[in-house]
């Protein structure tokens, strides 16, 4: 009789052994194993479940260079919110490479925040000014706290604006974040009034929201900042204007597949023939391998673009995994 033992990880389990530092790197090496074409990760299946004003969403993805194997559904059911449950529920499998089976289910939704945050933060490691003093963030939603420590831990950030379109919203994110980080990375969090006011002098800005319309000016936006793009993982979703997208020096993505299939920050610019897919200066994990250029002056305007991969939840996943068998973390069941 063969037994099976899956390790558990709930989310305080994640926090217990992998830092953001962890992830960050983590999203790193996933990003250049793919753009090496190292990886088998197929472009992730959405299924609509209109009756319930819900998506279910799996990513599945193979690393061979990290040992990773697995596959992540997450679903967005905004209605939860009522409910008192979460908007967007998720779940990691991992299985071992070699056997195929099962050898941790662990909290996807802890794993997408972190992982989330942490492409952004490998992006603006790679890509900001080392001199960044002020980061602006769009949204305040579950993914926003990871966007806002990963930022913190690349960059020696003086002052970050928050802006949403609920000021009350705001206030509450800069009030929780600031007893979690302010002392920690000497720091000043506030909410802000208007997205004009947010981008100003802004040298680093981070959208993570769900919005149908650009949230921000892209012409106010100072030379030699660095934008995030976050939030927009369907063509109908577009946080960033085609301006800023145009007339930024250096434009990259996390996945070509991916932006060009599901974002409308990318896919109506280029349908509106204001963007081109030739003018992607080249995705982050080619410029982490060297084969592309990074910023090269403090001058230039630098754009970087996530939707999310398969191939940075089965990394991360694995990593987490190994660092809780390290440290004996985790509960374990058979079967």
């Amino acid at each position: 009789m063969f037994i099976i033992k899956v390790v558990v990880l709930k989310d305080h389990d994640i926090e217990n052994v992998f830092s953001m530092k962890d992830a960050i790197k983590a999203d790193k090496d996933a990003l250049e194993f793919y753009s090496k074409g190292e990886t088998s990760i197929p472009l992730r299946t959405n299924i609509s479940v209109d009756e319930q004003n819900g998506q279910s969403l799996y990513m599945p993805g193979y690393v061979s260079g990290a040992n990773a194997l697995g596959v992540k559904i997450v679903s967005v059911y905004p209605d939860n919110i009522e409910k008192k449950l979460n908007s967007v529920p998720a779940t990691m499998i991992l299985l071992n490479n070699e056997t195929g089976e099962v050898c941790s289910i662990m909290d996807g939704t802890y794993l997408t925040r972190v992982r989330t945050g942490a492409v952004s933060g490998a992006a603006t490691d790679v890509l900001a000014r080392k001199d960044s003093k002020i980061f602006t963030i769009f949204g305040t939603g579950g993914q926003a706290e990871g966007q806002l420590e990963a930022v913190l831990e690349v960059r020696n950030i003086e002052e970050v604006r928050v802006f949403d379109i609920s000021k009350d919203r705001a206030i509450e994110f800069a009030n929780r974040m600031s007893e979690k980080f302010a002392e920690k990375f000497n720091v000043k969090i506030f909410a802000v009034d208007s997205s004009d006011e947010a981008v100003k002098d802004a040298d680093i800005i981070t959208c993570v929201t769900t919005s149908k319309k650009p949230v921000f000016d892209g012409k106010l936006i100072k030379k030699g900042a660095h934008i995030n793009g976050v939030g927009s993982y369907t063509p109908d979703m577009q946080e960033i204007d085609a301006y800023i997208l145009k007339n930024s020096d250096k434009v990259y993505v996390d996945t070509r597949d991916g932006v060009l299939n599901e974002s409308g920050d990318f896919i109506i610019p280029i349908k509106e023939n204001k963007f081109s897919e030739s003018d992607i200066t080249g995705e982050l994990g080619e410029v982490i391998m060297g084969k592309v250029p990074s910023r090269t002056n403090d001058e230039e305007i630098t754009l970087f673009k996530t939707v999310g991969s398969g191939v940075l939840d089965v990394v991360t996943a694995r990593r987490i995994y190994e660092k809780a068998l390290e440290k004996g973390i985790g509960s374990i069941i058979e079967f």
